[in-house]
């Protein structure tokens, strides 16, 4: 036996189309008309009657009232269209007879994306929340192949009309939350060295946008991919940087060309090896990606570019040492740059971000944040905590440092290198020689912008299943995932 959790449900006298049922209000019909159904909702999907298609129960009433009680005739069944009702709090949803959800009334109204209440143009809220009702109810709940349509009250005898498509409503379900965002990231280690991810730079250069897409893609699902092809000067990685975005500018400049003489206070500026670190973590906010283009390297040898998977790491760390990458995630390390006589770059505030930091909804990890070169006094330890921490960061650099977990690579002229700063460490071997380095710094918040327009060109996901037809090629669908 079926058992689906809708609670009340008001039943009228009228059939509507697609075989969904109007809810209608006392105001609407002058006198309650509660109908109690105990039969099992089955119909939707062996295409039986309407009084099975729908559980409704009343405190009223125990009485199985029928179709033909009723005065309707067997409506034709769609199946590929939801169930919907409403009582007194929510509308509820039923997708197929094990999944359901429930919306609450006032976040219904307050989701409206008509007209009047959404900018079509700026993507703006129009409707001013803090005047819907409390206690608002909807009028009218139907189901239609649109979608969820729901009829408000307006003012004076006025109607409000509403219509939520399926596909975004089983994208922001919260009651259940069903949804779950797709995670893209593919974890790797040394082996990865048989087959990096790679573009050209004529893919990424040409206008259709495709390359340019596959290689932001990458990025995203490795945290690095090297572009191919590039001319060995300054002005066309600059140019493919702009493919991105704005460039960041820092106190290393904007696009920034080093060699090993210590121009600028920090050890990038000399020929040491750089263990596996992350750019930036003096900053409040790390750059996004970083771009490096070797233009030349002779007169001597050394150098290979280290990469460390921070994600892979990461969960090596929480598989096998539990406690102390809880450690990681939880005590924040203080940071500084302090190598440039007018400048001294702290985190504001000070001693706030961990090395490892996860989404608090999806326990996703976003963010990698360690360099422990820059690292500064840690002065807050929990005096219980100071020899565990040390532990904890002792395991953790043992795993950076493990052969599996290492992939080297001796970089070209030709050659790009894009890393995602917030999960992929790189670093370097000591070297001897002129090394001629150039890149830039692009900020997270430009790289996922560019990406997230590039998806609603060429991922149809992202509009929740909205057909295009009839859209200006440049509009964006109010129904965006990201909206």
């Amino acid at each position: 036996m079926l058992r689906v959790g809708f609670s009340r449900l008001y039943v009228p006298l009228q059939c509507w189309r697609h075989g969904t049922v109007r809810f209608l209000s006392q105001s609407t019909l002058g006198k309650p008309l509660s109908l109690t159904i105990s039969s099992i909702l089955e119909s939707r999907w062996t295409h039986g009657s309407l009084t099975r298609s729908r559980p409704i129960s009343s405190a009223a009433t125990r009485e199985v009232v029928s179709s033909e009680q009723l005065g309707v005739t067997e409506p034709r069944v769609h199946s590929d269209i939801p169930i919907a009702n409403a009582d007194e709090h929510k509308v509820s949803v039923l997708w197929s007879p094990q999944r359901w959800s429930r919306f609450h009334h006032i976040w219904l109204r307050d989701h409206c994306r008509c007209p009047d209440c959404f900018h079509p143009i700026t993507k703006q809220r129009l409707i001013n929340t803090f005047e819907i009702p409390a206690d608002i109810k909807p009028i009218h709940v139907q189901g239609s192949t649109d979608g969820l349509e729901v009829v408000w009250p307006g003012t004076n005898t006025e109607t409000h009309s509403s219509i939520y498509p399926w596909t975004w409503l089983q994208a922001n379900t919260y009651d259940p939350p069903l949804h779950a965002t797709p995670n893209r990231k593919v974890l790797w280690g040394s082996k990865i060295e048989k087959s990096p991810p790679s573009v050209t730079y004529t893919e990424v250069i040409d206008d259709g946008d495709k390359g340019l897409y596959k290689w932001l893609t990458n990025v995203e699902k490795f945290g690095f991919c090297f572009v191919s092809g590039v001319p060995p000067t300054p002005e066309a990685t600059e140019e493919l940087c702009q493919r991105v975005g704005f460039i960041r500018e820092t106190q290393y400049g904007k696009f920034w060309e080093f060699t090993a003489d210590l121009a600028k206070g920090d050890t990038a500026y000399t020929t040491m090896a750089l263990g596996a670190h992350t750019d930036n973590t003096y900053f409040t906010d790390p750059c996004g990606l970083q771009l490096f283009h070797l233009l030349s390297h002779t007169e001597g040898s050394g150098g290979a570019t280290l990469l460390v998977d921070g994600s892979y790491v990461a969960a090596l760390m929480k598989e096998l040492h539990p406690k102390f990458h809880e450690l990681l995630s939880r005590v924040p390390i203080p940071a500084h740059a302090a190598g440039e006589p007018s400048a001294l770059y702290t985190p504001s505030p000070p001693a706030m971000y961990s090395p490892l930091r996860y989404h608090p909804s999806t326990g996703e990890l976003v963010q990698v944040r360690w360099n422990n070169d820059d690292r500064s006094v840690m002065n807050h330890l929990a005096p219980d905590e100071v020899e565990e921490w040390y532990r904890a960061i002792r395991i953790w650099n043992e795993l950076l440092t493990r052969p599996d977990s290492e992939y080297w690579v001796q970089l070209s002229p030709g050659t790009v290198l894009t890393v995602d700063n917030h999960r992929v460490l790189h670093g370097r071997s000591a070297f001897d020689g002129k090394r001629r380095v150039c890149g830039a710094y692009i900020g997270m918040d430009e790289y996922r912008s560019k990406l997230a327009v590039l998806k609603e060109k060429f991922d149809s996901a992202v509009d929740n299943g909205q057909n295009k037809a009839g859209r200006p090629e440049d509009s964006r669908s109010i129904w965006n995932s990201n909206l």
